[in-house]
């Protein structure tokens, strides 16, 4: 029984003590919810369904559970249930019900886990977005990792997601760029606001083989060709390396299309529909202090020039045109004052700040080596880039390190512990149980034990205290995977592999020989515990998946 169908048979049990006793019907809520106790002995699930309702229907909650009880234990698969504190509901599964779940997963297969919860959501998810004038730097790595990993959080419980990678080929930024790779060329040392390492050199040689005629145009026009030429190397390197990460987004985003397009005037023309802009020293301003800013914004300058600012509302209002209803921007450490500037525009067209958009900001990264933090890329010469990571780890531990923590808490990747093969190492510990259930279904098909059909499944014989165990803690990981969308938390995802799937399977296996010993005879027991072993690999694998990292079938 999962703890969904368990939800409904207290639900059913409320109905039928409200009918029996008169009692409106009205206030019973349309679900409900049970939980694992902390405490095993409290039983295998909980419930406060009586304390929910007993103000609504003015019945003293512990009368209300009592009567919840009595009915909930003739219910099919319930064992027992006890009344604890003001009235909670202790309940027990007896082995058969509890057990039946090993074969819902195992027939749901990649299925298993996923919801409609946020179903009828349309989202954009926008992550990474680095500029193109150098290789993508760990702050960036990390929002590729759990960007990813939340995407596919978000479209495992229904919502239909449009992830975005934003890049900007104009503005001050990309001048220094290609200015960069113009003295490059000639040999000169780069410009004191531009960009070094070895990228720039490697750019800077490839631009003149594809545009030989570069060398005797002037350096205008020259800085001009390595400017298109450099953005679009540079752009195609970005795209190559989060694509070896494993990461591919729905929409590249071109800032210079909402300037061809007319996208900026757009928006300029919305805002002032709205009533929200005003003409100051010849510039056009955004009153965001209306709604929270500490300044208002200036959107075009007095020498007609528009801000970052102001493509930042043409890009917004763009994704909100193309029917997204829900804006998901992920940003590092460095722009937390963002927030209130970009939720004052949002209000500004008229929408909901709180609703239609919303803002993560993720914090630094360090990536350690013999305890001390690494400083700089042997390529990129200023910061540590995806390749540096994944050329010291792999890309399975280093998606799995990132996505591991809370994105708002800095965190420190220690070489040694992410590449060592031992327990100690997270992403180790659970691609092992991983393996090794894949390996006992290999090993048992070899003595001849399968599962066999469901229907001869005996879910009654997983009785053993470490079977219950394991089975509960795969019966969370639908609850894990919708609140981890919900929150956009994808490191629940990990910490409930780590802590609760493989430290459950561990303790099973030790104490629950699957396969026979030498020449015993293969029982039903055997092939309940082979079913069991098997939904262990379907949650691990489900869950690896859904944080971008594999489920190897050998270690």
């Amino acid at each position: 029984m999962t703890p969904a169908e368990l939800a409904s048979v207290v639900l059913a049990a409320a109905h039928a003590v409200f009918e029996q006793r008169g009692l409106d019907r009205a206030a019973l809520p349309a679900s409900t919810v049970v939980e694992r106790p902390r405490n095993p002995e409290h039983g295998d699930y909980a419930s406060t369904l009586a304390l929910q309702l007993s103000k609504k229907v003015g019945v003293p909650p512990r009368e209300l559970a009592t009567a919840l009880a009595d009915e909930l234990g003739r219910a099919a698969g319930v064992k027992s249930v006890e009344i604890a504190g003001p009235g909670f509901l202790n309940i027990r599964l007896d082995a058969a019900a509890a057990g039946q779940l090993a074969r819902v997963i195992v027939e749901a297969g990649a299925e298993y886990g996923r919801s409609d919860r946020l179903a009828g959501e349309k989202i954009n998810l926008e992550f990474v977005s680095a500029n193109p004038t150098g290789p993508v730097h760990i702050g960036g790595v990390r929002w590729a990792a759990v960007g990813d990993a939340l995407s596919r959080l978000l479209r495992a419980t229904g919502a239909e997601v449009g992830t975005e990678y934003y890049f900007n080929d104009a503005g001050s930024q990309i001048d220094r760029f290609a200015r960069s790779l113009l003295a490059a060329a000639k040999g000169e040392p780069a410009p004191e606001d531009g960009y070094g390492g070895a990228y720039i050199a490697e750019i800077a040689t490839e631009v003149q083989t594809r545009r030989p005629e570069v060398r005797s145009l002037d350096d205008d026009a020259a800085q001009e060709v390595f400017r298109v030429e450099g953005v679009a190397l540079m752009f195609d390197e970005i795209r190559s390396s989060l694509r070896d990460f494993g990461v591919e987004f729905d929409t590249y985003f071109n800032e210079k299309d909402l300037h061809d397009r007319g996208e900026l005037d757009l928006a300029l023309a919305r805002l002032r529909q709205q009533g929200h802009l005003y003409e100051s020293e010849g510039a056009t301003w955004l009153r965001t202090t209306d709604f929270g800013d500490d300044k208002d914004r200036v959107l075009r300058k007095s020498n007609g020039e528009w801000t970052y600012f102001a493509a930042d509302c043409a890009y917004y209002l763009d994704k909100r045109e193309r029917g997204f209803e829900r804006v998901v921007i992920m940003l590092g450490a460095d722009h937390h004052g963002y927030i209130g500037r970009m939720k004052a525009m949002a209000a500004c067209f008229g929408d909901d700040p709180e609703r239609n958009l919303e803002i993560l900001i993720g914090q630094l990264v360090n990536l350690l080596r013999d305890g001390a933090p690494m400083r700089m890329s042997k390529r990129a010469g200023t910061v540590i880039t995806l390749e540096d990571l994944v050329d010291a780890i792999g890309v399975d531990a280093a998606r799995y390190a990132l996505a591991r923590y809370s994105s708002d808490s800095p965190i420190d990747i220690d070489i040694e512990l992410w590449t060592r093969a031992t327990r100690d190492n997270p992403v180790y510990y659970v691609q092992y149980v991983a393996a090794r259930t894949a390996g006992v279904a290999r090993n048992a098909a070899e003595v001849g034990l399968v599962p066999g059909d469901a229907d001869a499944f005996r879910p009654e014989l997983l009785e053993h205290e470490k079977e219950n165990e394991l089975l509960k803690a795969l019966a969370e990981f639908p609850a894990v995977v919708a609140t981890a969308a919900e929150l956009r938390e994808p490191h629940r995802v990990a910490r409930y592999l780590e802590e609760s799937v493989a430290a459950s399977y561990h303790r099973f296996y030790d104490n629950c020989r699957v396969l026979p010993l030498g020449d015993e005879e293969i029982t039903d027991l055997h092939r309940a515990r082979l079913w069991l072993n098997n939904a262990t690999r379907t949650v691990i694998a489900n869950g690896l998946y859904l944080l971008g990292v594999s489920a190897p079938e050998r270690m």
